[in-house]
């Protein structure tokens, strides 16, 4: 058995948190920052995420994004993904899907409809999305409909999605 020599613990010191502010005056803090270190220095403030300038999450082929073929003129109806979507403003607040997909159907085959209603008294909301596969079918449906009247109630049927009319880009 080796006898211990008779040091005394190390001192704890409590922490700058806990510690009074008249006991911190005094205290010195050892740091080594070491020389070989250099400390970096920005000139401005670092952009992080989307849009930095040395970002090169879009190098490569995942830079390179579908596009969807465009027409020659600048302005009028945009085709979404999946097709041409027109809305219907003025639906009757009891309408069915039915009734709207009897009116809208008879312009061409109907790819989808959304009908939303108002969470709080369950009724329609009062406008509706029709989506068709070609843009001429859609063309016929806001030439037939526009202006005519569904259960009472005197429909607006517009393109859903258009291109900006020329002037200047949107970003």
């Amino acid at each position: 058995l080796k006898a211990r020599s008779a040091q005394a613990p190390p001192r704890l010191r409590p922490l700058a948190c806990c510690t009074p502010p008249a006991a911190r005056r005094g205290a010195t803090m050892d740091v080594d920052y070491g020389e070989d270190e250099a400390v970096p220095t920005r000139p401005g403030r670092k952009v992080k995420g989307r849009g930095a300038a040395e970002d090169d999450r879009y190098a490569g082929k995942a830079g390179a994004f579908e596009r969807l073929a465009h027409d020659d003129d600048d302005a009028g109806p945009a085709r979404s993904i999946e097709g041409w979507v027109v809305i219907a403003s003025g639906v009757h607040e009891e309408a069915q899907e039915d009734d709207v997909f009897e009116a809208f159907a008879e312009y061409g085959d109907i790819k989808n409809l959304h009908l939303n209603l108002d969470r709080r008294t369950g009724f329609v909301k009062g406008y509706a999305f029709i989506e068709y596969e070609t843009r001429q079918e859609a063309a016929k449906a806001i030439k037939g409909l526009d202006g005519q009247v569904l259960l009472e109630q005197k429909l607006a049927v517009h393109w859903a999605f258009a291109k900006p009319s020329g002037g200047r880009a949107r970003r």
